[in-house]
């Protein structure tokens, strides 16, 4: 694939990340919560093999930033402001 090409591919992506709403954002972020909470706790079953085990964790792992950078990508700067703004301790109050 040319450079050019995949760089327009990306800008694609992106811009229709872009377009979805706000809630849909907050909800893809959300889910990347249970992959990262799976991804090490499959660690802990010791009927897995050690390359099970590594193949899962990439797997789980890689679904969770995948889910937290296409949130964060829906989001925008905006919404990030607006989610820090709400779930974000406000100077005042210390």
């Amino acid at each position: 694939m040319v450079p050019c090409a995949r760089f327009e591919m990306i800008e694609k992506i992106k811009n229709f990340l872009k377009g979805l709403s706000f809630r849909t954002g907050v909800v893809v972020l959300l889910l990347c919560i249970p992959f990262y909470i799976l991804s090490f706790a499959q660690m802990a079953f010791p009927f897995l093999s050690a390359q099970a085990k590594g193949v899962l964790w990439i797997v789980l792992f890689g679904l969770a930033k995948t889910f937290q950078y296409g949130g964060i990508t829906i989001l925008g700067v905006e919404g990030v402001k607006r989610l820090k703004a709400k779930f974000g301790r406000k100077k005042n109050e210390e």
